[in-house]
C-alpha cells in the first residue's frame, strides 16, 4: 500500500500540554493577540452574535461601506484571504508552528450553474496549489457547493427526476468525478464535507463511488462522519467492512457535527423521530470509539479528526503512544479551524503529531454565512469562547501586553 511520505520522522515524544500558550500563539503578534481578545469579548457577547448577521446583511444591501470593517476584523481572524493567493501570509504563518493548511473555498448559499462551475474550479485550483506542498496536506469541498441542494435533496428522497433535473443530477456527478480524479492525478487528498441528513444519504454514496475509482493504493478521497448523529458510528464500520470486501481503501474525516439545530427543527416539524443523538454525552463517546476504531485499522483507514474538544485530542494522542504508532504517521491528522482552538493545534504539532487547520477564503460579502456560524458556534459551545478568551489573556499577561 502507498502512503504520502510524512513531513519529518518523529523519534522522539514532546511533553504534550494544551496550556502552554507560549507555543499556542507563538504564530501571533502582539497587534495579532490583542484583536483577537477583542474579537472573542464581542463573540462572547451573545447579543451582538445574534444580531450583528441581519445588521451586517442591510449595511451591504444599502451599500454602507462596512466591508474594510469585517476585513480587517473577523473576516483576518477567522479567513485566510479573499483569494487562494491572499492565503499565502496564513499558510506560511501556520507552517513556522508545524501546522498544515486545508485551503476552504467557503463560499454558501449560491444555486446557478456558473456559481457551481466556478465553485469547482475554485476547488481543482486549491489541489493544484497544493500539489507538492507539504504546507497543504489536505484539500476540501461540499457537494452543495457544486451543485443544487433541491436535486441532492430530490435524490435522497427517491423522488423520479425530469429531464431537466437529471441533467442537473449528472453536473453535480461530473464536477465531483472532476475533483476528485484532478486529486488522484496530482497525489492530494480531499475530504468531502457532511451536510444535512436529508441530502447525506446522497453525499454518502457519492464519496463511497469515489474511494472505490480512486482509493486503490492510497487514501486520495475522505467521506465526513458527524458523530451527534446515532447512526454514524455503525455507518464507519459498515464503510470499512465493504472498503476490506472491495479492496479500496477508506478515508474518514470524524466530526461531531454543525447542524443540530436545523435537525431537530426539522425531525419536530415533519415529525420523524430525530437522528441527532440525545444528549452531548452519547455524541461525545460515538465520536471517542470512532478515534479508537480508525486507530485500530490504520491498515485500511486514513482519519482526520476534526475536533475542538481537548479530551478527544488527549485521547487519539495517547492511543498513537500506547500502540506505539509514529505521531506524524501519514493516515491520522488532528485538525481544528483557522482562528479557533491554537492551543490544540500548535501545541499538537509541536509534541510531532499532523496538524491541519481549516482556511476559508473567498469574497468578503460571500463568506459572511461561514463567519457567522462560526461565531454562533462559538456561543453555543458551552465554555468554547471563555476558553479562548482565558488562553489568549493568559498569554497577553506572559507577554505582558
Amino acid at each position: 500500500m502507498e502512503i504520502r511520505e510524512p513531513n519529518q520522522i518523529t523519534t522522539k515524544s514532546t511533553p504534550l500540554s494544551f496550556e502552554n500558550t507560549e507555543i499556542a500563539f507563538r504564530h501571533e503578534s502582539n497587534a495579532d493577540l490583542k484583536r483577537a481578545y477583542w474579537l472573542f469579548k464581542i463573540i462572547n457577547l451573545n447579543f451582538l452574535v445574534k444580531i450583528g448577521p441581519p445588521i451586517t446583511n442591510f449595511a451591504f444591501k444599502i451599500g454602507l461601506p462596512i466591508k474594510p470593517i469585517i476585513k480587517a476584523t473577523v473576516f483576518n481572524h477567522f479567513c485566510g484571504g479573499e483569494t487562494i493567493a491572499e492565503c499565502g501570509p496564513t499558510i506560511r504563518n501556520l507552517q513556522t508552528g508545524k501546522v498544515g493548511t486545508i485551503l476552504d473555498y467557503s463560499v454558501e448559499g449560491e444555486n446557478e450553474e456558473a456559481v457551481f462551475d466556478e465553485t469547482r474550479d475554485q476547488i481543482i485550483a486549491t489541489i493544484k496549489r497544493a500539489k507538492g506542498d507539504t504546507a497543504i496536506p489536505l484539500t476540501v469541498f461540499k457537494v452543495t457547493g457544486v451543485g443544487s441542494f433541491e436535486v441532492l435533496e430530490q435524490a435522497d428522497a427517491g423522488i423520479p427526476f425530469t429531464s431537466e433535473e437529471e441533467i442537473a443530477w449528472q453536473k453535480i456527478f461530473d464536477r465531483v468525478d472532476l475533483i476528485c480524479h484532478t486529486a488522484f492525478e496530482l497525489g492530494v487528498p480531499v475530504m468531502i464535507d457532511a451536510e444535512e441528513t436529508w441530502i447525506q444519504r446522497t453525499i454518502d454514496l457519492l464519496a463511497l463511488n469515489m474511494m472505490r475509482q480512486y482509493n486503490q493504493k492510497k487514501v486520495i478521497v475522505y467521506n465526513t462522519y458527524q458523530l451527534y448523529r446515532r447512526d454514524k458510528l455503525a455507518s464507519l464500520k459498515e464503510d470499512h467492512k465493504a472498503a476490506v470486501e472491495e479492496g479500496f481503501l477508506l478515508g474518514a474525516k470524524l466530526v461531531r457535527g454543525a447542524y443540530m439545530e436545523k435537525e431537530n427543527k426539522r425531525a419536530a416539524e415533519k415529525g420523524y423521530p430525530t437522528l441527532i443523538q440525545p444528549d452531548k454525552k452519547a455524541t461525545d463517546r460515538d465520536y471517542d470509539l470512532a478515534i479508537r476504531f480508525c486507530a485500530e485499522h490504520l491498515d485500511q483507514i486514513a482519519f482526520v479528526a476534526g475536533t475542538h474538544n481537548e479530551q478527544s485530542c488527549k485521547l487519539l494522542a495517547d492511543l498513537l503512544n500506547e500502540q506505539q504508532i509514529e505521531h506524524n504517521h501519514p493516515h491520522v491528522y488532528f485538525s481544528q479551524l483557522l482562528g479557533m482552538s491554537d492551543n490544540l493545534s500548535f501545541n499538537l504539532a509541536n509534541a510531532g503529531y499532523n496538524v491541519a487547520k481549516y482556511v476559508p477564503f473567498g469574497p468578503v460579502k460571500a463568506v459572511l454565512p461561514y463567519l457567522f456560524r462560526r461565531a454562533q458556534e462559538n456561543t453555543a459551545i458551552a465554555g468554547q469562547t471563555s476558553r479562548e478568551l482565558g488562553l489568549i489573556s493568559k498569554e497577553k499577561n506572559r507577554r505582558r501586553i
